[in-house]
């Protein structure tokens, strides 16, 4: 029996199809790639030639779509030849290519088709390995055709560039539509576009997938991290900082070169050395306690840092900050005995609950089990993952397994968040380490005077912090908790006889600590509350004759909420107390 994910990624392909048969049908010169299923929908890529399409085409497509699924009542399949499928595709390269590689890895060359009765239903075979909805003409009937992009074939940015068109599929009508509400709504909450109308962060073609963060977004991030180290420093972490490009030895011994290579940035020097950007933070990691002689007296050691990360993805997949190549994370290697394995899971889970508390987010967790290809001892990988699941049920939070998608080195706990909009996302991550430790040769002094190998745990808890503050944007639609916020308050005197008074009590809320602004502006009192209301200000401080001759300020949330007239000096106890309580 399917499971749920397994029901819709098979409807979704299958729909990827449908999609396929409507574009070649109606454009026949069309080359067509791949149409995979992916989260939430489902995907295509096409070489169009010269022929440009735009989402005005998804009427007339999704037209031709309802049209052929009336004759799709069942699949049929056929094995063929290399040579067979070569000859199907003999003016389509890309098909080609991915012939070959089904070849190499000697696998079977299957072609799948829709069809029924109607012998003109049943043209549009196309290489598959499988996984389809059962019925298609009832089945398919609730999808949407959603964005055009492009893309580069396999996402080499070497490579043409195709057309890629987005869809969704859902099993009922009400889910669909469900969904499409869903995206309305995210839509307005695209971190791409508040960033910009907040004056965040950009971007700029000429460094594809890094990030400009700009004044703003730049206190916003360093709130968060200022947070992250007061709250890390209490639980005895060290805070490190090491080398942001390694020579590839260092990833050898890692395992990172054989495992992770192609996520890699990679330089050659002159003198023939290689050396990487790096990609994860463990192995410097790993070279700072093994600096010197350890004693059992030391462990718990808690290592944390927050160095510049770089990590090879394809243009294609990039997305704001969701998906980017140069990023931090709240990264810690906790260095530790066996024994207290279980009792820093324990603590790393109170941790996080710290964290996304404060944010009012929701989250479960993902323990991820050895996969295919592996490090170590697979006896050690069994204990690990035992004692892992035994701190997960008694953490008492939801958690659900997720077999074979553990690092090469370990089994790992993902943490996933949901947003305002009921979306999952993955976050931070707990991942614990049995066999790095060992090939970088580290010891510690055990208590029987013995030495041994310490077990480490690679952990995240906001995960990425432009992924992070990527959907805390998109959760709070703008509006950030006062203690991120970038403005905190405005200062809106109503004519220019107030100015001074109102500059007066900027000084007074900036002494205090409190980021403050001053619109001073010719503009009537009702357009510099829109403005502030746009900026996704926290309070307005609004000043007139009353409030000057009374030296105190009106107050308005940017909710619109009146808070009466206050001295400066109520106003600063009030919003100083929002801010260190973190008051969402």
């Amino acid at each position: 029996m399917k499971s749920d994910k397994e029901y819709l990624d098979h409807l979704r392909h299958s729909c990827a199809h449908l999609l396929a048969a409507a574009v070649i049908e109606l454009w026949p010169g069309t080359k067509r790639t791949i149409g995979p299923a992916i989260e939430n929908g489902f995907y295509y890529d096409f070489d169009f030639g010269d022929i440009k399409i735009s989402e005005a085409d998804f009427p007339k497509i999704e037209e031709k779509m309802q049209q052929i699924l009336k004759d799709w009542d069942h699949w049929q399949v056929r094995e063929v030849s290399e040579k067979e499928a070569k000859e199907e595709y003999k003016d389509n390269p890309y098909k080609k290519e991915l012939i070959e590689e089904i070849v190499k890895k000697g696998e079977k060359i299957t072609f799948y088709a829709a069809g029924g009765e109607n012998p003109k239903s049943q043209f549009f075979w196309d290489l598959c390995r499988g996984g389809h909805a059962d019925e298609p003409s009832k089945e398919l009937k609730h999808f949407k055709l959603l964005s055009v992009a492009g893309a580069y074939w396999r996402g080499n940015e070497k490579n043409k560039m195709l057309t890629r068109i987005y869809g969704t599929c859902f099993s009922t009508k009400d889910e669909l539509y469900k969904y499409l509400e869903m995206l309305k709504e995210a839509e307005k909450r695209n971190h791409k576009k508040i960033g910009l109308e907040l004056g965040l962060f950009m971007f700029h073609e000429t460094a594809p997938g890094m990030t400009y963060w700009l004044p703003k977004g730049v206190i916003l991030y360093n709130e968060l991290i200022k947070f992250w180290r007061e709250e890390h420093q209490k639980e005895g972490y060290q805070e490190i900082v090491s080398p942001l490009i390694n020579k590839k030895e260092l990833y050898e011994t890692s395992g990172h070169w054989e495992h992770y290579l192609q996520d890699m940035f990679i330089s050659k020097t002159d003198e023939g050395e290689t050396y990487a950007l790096k990609p994860m933070n463990c192995p410097n990691a790993m070279v700072v306690f093994g600096y010197k002689t350890r004693s059992y007296r030391e462990l718990p050691l808690r290592l944390s840092d927050t160095d510049t990360l770089h990590r090879n993805e394809m243009s294609g997949t990039l997305n704001g900050l969701l998906r980017i190549r140069e990023f931090k994370q709240d990264d810690a290697h906790m260095f530790v005995t066996e024994e207290q394995i279980k009792s820093e899971f324990e603590k790393l889970f109170a941790l996080t609950e710290k964290f996304y508390s404060i944010f009012g987010l929701e989250y479960r967790f993902r323990l991820g089990t050895r996969p295919d290809k592996f490090m170590g001892d697979p006896k050690l990988w069994d204990k690990a993952e035992k004692e892992i699941k035994e701190v997960l049920e008694k953490s008492g939070k939801e958690f659900f397994i997720l077999e074979g998608d553990g690092a090469f080195y370990g089994p790992k706990i993902d943490i996933l968040m949901k947003d305002s909009l009921g979306r999952d996302w993955q976050m931070g991550t707990l991942q614990l380490d049995m066999q790095i430790p060992g090939r970088f040769g580290l010891k510690y002094s055990a208590e029987d005077g013995t030495e041994k190998t310490p077990v480490v745990i690679h952990r995240v808890i906001y995960g990425s912090l432009e992924r992070f503050i990527g959907i805390i944007t998109e959760h709070f639609g703008g509006n950030f908790p006062t203690w991120i916020n970038p403005i905190q308050v405005k200062i809106l005197p109503i004519t220019d006889k107030h100015n001074e008074y109102a500059e007066t009590v900027v000084r007074g809320l900036k002494n205090a600590g409190i980021r403050a602004e001053l619109d001073d502006r010719n503009e009537r009192l009702q357009g510099k509350i829109r403005d502030a209301q746009m900026e996704k200000v926290s309070y307005m401080l609004i000043i007139g004759d009353k409030e000057q001759e009374a030296e105190s300020v009106a107050i308005r949330k940017r909710s619109g909420e009146d808070l009466g007239s206050k001295s400066v000096e109520e106003f600063v106890e009030l919003i100083k107390k929002e801010i260190e309580e973190k008051t969402i």
